[in-house]
């Protein structure tokens, strides 16, 4: 699929909404540093607790997921998180290998029930092994991430709050399937599908789905560093509005970002019938009545040509919804840092601080 021909034109009008600082391209870069340094730390303990019980064929199925690379903002949460309150991030690995272990355990099957055959830029592990061995990938995720726990600083605390992060995922992913609005033939989803959706629906959704993850990893630092309970409640609360502000970029990436850089297609809430889209929603409080009609009839048909995925996304940049979509962010992101005013001051709230910032600049 082609994804609309009009990629100058939606670069241009995402350059207009969101003008992004010579400066913050440089504090970008040395985010980036920190992830990929401190991803790497995790990902050997991570990729142990894959591989215990599993035979080297099964080993080889299930490190394709870590293999495929990410961004590890999660884990480097948790070990700042850590280090913030005075602990050391060596002792925050376990818990923080768990948090990246739940992130891709839920990318497992969120590409399994979406369908995708790309992200990262690479072949999906449903792509690669089939839906039914990704099924049995994600169960072996699942006895990974209770390892991970179980070797954790305060392993029962840190179980607990794996199995509620959990817990609240799966109620996200099935929201953000009930708020698709076409493309699935059960008789279950047609009958709860929502037919409308307001801006409070859809937070309830991706808090769900993506804040909650967040907030553990943030929540775990902080315990696994023996912070005070006042310095892990605001550590909760920047990494909960971080996860907001995460998924909010991320729907207006799907509208205006760059597929090189995304490492899967533009537009593709638009062409899994997704509601679910911040910047879709704003946008149909904009639109005219005939214009908001061929937005929804279009997500409800059962296919969506090139051009109708051009027309909706012509209509939907001729608003101000990604201007909005990213205030939005922005507001949520001061929110996450005043947060951290509990903390006393150190290198690791800095670079927190940093982290926020880079959420919401992100190109991809």
């Amino acid at each position: 699929m082609m994804h609309f021909a009009s990629e100058k034109l939606i670069q241009t009008k995402y350059m207009l909404h969101v003008r992004i600082k010579l400066g913050d391209k440089e504090t970008a870069m040395s985010v980036i540093e920190m992830l990929t340094k401190r991803g790497k730390r995790v990902d050997d303990f991570l990729l142990k607790m894959l591989k215990i019980g599993a035979s080297s064929e099964l080993y080889e199925m299930v490190k394709h997921q870590i293999a495929s690379g990410g961004k590890r903002v999660r884990p480097a949460m948790t070990m700042l998180c850590c280090e913030a309150v005075g602990g050391s991030d060596e002792a925050a690995i376990p818990a923080a290998a768990g948090i990246e272990l739940i992130h891709n355990y839920s990318l497992i099957f969120d590409d399994v029930i979406d369908r995708s055959d790309l992200r990262r830029g690479l072949p999906t592990l449903r792509a690669v092994y089939g839906d039914v061995m990704a099924f049995l990938a994600g169960m072996h995720y699942r006895e990974a991430i209770f390892e991970a726990a179980r070797r954790s600083v305060k392993p029962r605390r840190i179980e607990k709050l794996f199995s509620w992060t959990i817990r609240k995922i799966i109620e996200g992913e099935r929201l953000d399937v009930l708020y698709e609005q076409g493309g699935r033939d059960s008789e279950y989803i047609k009958k709860m599908r929502f037919k409308h959706i307001s801006e409070d629906d859809y937070r309830r959704m991706i808090e769900a789905k993506t804040a909650v993850l967040f907030e553990a990893a943030c929540k775990a630092g902080g315990m696994v560093g023996d912070g005070k309970a006042p310095e892990i409640h605001g550590l909760s609360r920047y990494g909960w509005n971080c996860g907001v502000a995460f998924q909010m970029k991320d729907d207006i990436l799907d509208i205006v970002g760059e597929t090189e850089q995304l490492g899967k297609p533009t537009g593709k809430d638009i062409e899994e019938h997704k509601l679910g889209n911040i910047v879709v929603l704003n946008s149909l409080e904009e639109l005219s009545q005939p214009e908001r009609d061929k937005v929804l009839q279009t997500l409800m048909s059962q296919g969506i040509s090139d051009s109708a995925m051009s027309d909706i996304m012509k209509l939907i940049l001729s608003t101000k919804a990604v201007g909005r979509a990213y205030e939005k962010t922005k507001f949520l992101v001061q929110r996450a840092k005043m947060s951290l005013d509990v903390l006393p001051p150190s290198e690791a709230k800095r670079t927190l601080l940093s982290l926020a910032d880079f959420i919401i600049r992100r190109p991809f």
